[in-house]
């Protein structure tokens, strides 16, 4: 695993996995630009099933709503964890 850095260009997957995800819907296939580092957490989407997982890093991307939404011209920052995303846009 490959951690990214603040400014890295991001894309999210669009999987539509089974059960519990912190990867909003709207969010999925989307690309953002990563504007923190927000430490090493276990993955959510895995604790949520009652899992042990080791740590990885969590980001906060942002993106231009317009691409999420089709309109506005503001940003949303998502929290997401290092298995969310696909790699470099």
């Amino acid at each position: 695993m490959t951690p990214f850095a603040t400014g890295d260009r991001v894309r999210t997957r669009s999987a539509d996995p089974a059960g519990h995800t912190r990867l909003p819907r709207y969010a999925r296939g989307a690309t953002g630009t990563v504007v923190q580092v927000a430490g090493s957490h276990p993955l959510a989407d895995d604790r949520a099933r009652g899992l042990v997982v080791d740590p990885q890093p969590v980001y906060h991307v942002r993106f231009a709503a317009r691409d999420l939404f089709g309109a506005g011209d503001h940003t949303v920052t998502v929290e997401l964890w290092h298995d969310h995303l696909e790699g470099p846009a």
